[in-house]
């Protein structure tokens, strides 16, 4: 599977414009990650753009995750990015640990790129200029984007083995590198 065929998947599965964006940011930090580790960015980074394709069809578990398995499966994806699709949830971690590179990081980017991108919303030169102290701070806030959880960030910091200060550095560069797409620039 290429990504045209991943972007066809995403796009058929899910409406919500939101929930594809998201799945562009995580796209965008695992290519990232993978360009940093010397792995396949192609193969990262359609874990992380499909990583949550099912979720408005299967938003419950076990449901998400796992059909959405089976559509990839038959849809040719590789093992290897379904593997790391499964391991980015608590209910399949039994089967699918997160063992591997490729699923450690999709757990770590999943949250914190969702994250970064709400906080660019709300500042006036989005992308440009946010630091990591910035997002450490607006962590704190319980009430800015409360469905996100602040402990997944910290523990995939954790899982990559890297500061929580520099994972973050990591996935906003990442996201600069697609700004246009994510509608993220800052016009005059």
């Amino acid at each position: 599977m290429d990504r045209a065929r991943a972007w066809d998947i995403l796009n058929e599965y899910t409406k919500n414009p939101a929930l594809i964006r998201h799945g562009q940011c995580v796209e965008a930090s695992m290519r990232h990650y993978a360009q940093l580790g010397g792995h396949d960015v192609e193969q990262w980074g359609m874990a992380g753009l499909l990583h949550d394709f099912d979720y408005e069809r299967f938003p419950t578990e076990p449901q998400h995750t796992q059909e959405g398995a089976k559509i990839l499966r038959g849809a040719g994806c590789d093992e290897e990015v379904i593997g790391a699709i499964m391991a980015h949830v608590p209910w399949n971690l039994d089967e699918f640990p997160r063992d591997r590179a490729i699923r450690k990081t999709l757990f770590a980017c999943d949250e914190l790129s969702g994250f970064i991108y709400a906080a660019a919303l709300v500042r006036p030169t989005r992308l440009d200029g946010m630091k990591a102290s910035s997002i450490v701070k607006k962590m704190k806030q319980k009430s800015f984007a409360a469905a996100v959880s602040r402990e997944d960030i910290r523990e995939g910091a954790e899982l990559l083995g890297i500061e929580l200060k520099d994972h973050i550095e990591n996935c906003i560069s990442a996201l600069r590198n697609i700004t246009d797409e994510l509608g993220l620039d800052v016009t005059e």
